[in-house]
């Protein structure tokens, strides 16, 4: 897994990923350069953290297909921005038969995932719809891995996820500091194996990794 290097220290830090071709940065950067465009009317990330979009959102969403390396089709429910969604598609735009499903309600947000697609050239199609309505009418082909990002509780992760799990997909979370406490919680409706890999990006949070996911009998 490729970590981020600082190139130089301005507040509009460019960053070099040990494991990421020069086509798949040139792809990034015009990704980012959307964000920064639209993110005045669609409010895309948090503000405060546009300073840091390369590490913040870029790099912590190049951990996600970097979790699965060979699942080639995924879906991401709740893309928002596209961190991971469009991330994941643009580091798969060069690989044979991948494809990133995007589910996102929110219209104008959908829009933008298009766009983003199309401008850095990925390979994805955005469903744009509630993240159950989606998943419980899917009828795209299998999925090899779900993803999701800043979106939920495992929980309820699990709970929108098991279209997709109860076939066999994996799945790889993002989750912050507080991820033990959600570990815990979710092992009581839950069983499943899971890896826990520390964030390249913040050492308190994790990626957490599930296979072999299935609800525990009531």
């Amino acid at each position: 897994m490729g970590r981020p290097v600082v190139l130089n220290g301005s507040g509009e830090a460019v960053y070099k990923f040990g494991d990421v071709s020069r086509e798949t940065l040139d792809r990034l950067q015009i990704y980012v350069d959307l964000v920064l465009k639209w993110q005045p009317a669609q409010n895309l990330i948090a503000p405060s953290t546009i300073p840091d979009i390369w590490t913040r959102h870029v790099a912590d969403s190049l951990q996600t297909q970097w979790s699965y390396p060979e699942a080639k089709v995924w879906v991401d429910i709740g893309s928002g921005g596209g961190f991971p969604g469009v991330v994941t598609a643009i580091l798969l735009a060069d690989e044979p038969d991948t494809h990133v499903h995007m589910i996102e309600s929110n219209q104008r947000k959908a829009a933008f995932l298009r766009t983003a697609l199309r401008e850095t050239g990925s390979k994805g199609t955005v469903h744009a719809g509630r993240i159950e309505s989606v998943a419980e009418g899917w009828n795209h082909g299998p999925v090899d891995a779900v993803s999701a990002r800043a979106l939920a509780s495992l929980n309820l992760l699990f709970d929108l996820a098991e279209p997709f799990t109860a076939q066999g997909s994996k799945a790889v979370f993002h989750k912050g500091q507080d991820f033990r406490r959600e570990l815990d919680e979710v092992s009581d409706s839950w069983q499943f194996d899971l890896v826990e890999k520390e964030s390249v990006v913040d050492p308190l949070s994790r990626m957490l990794l599930f296979s072999n996911i299935s609800a525990r009998s009531k």
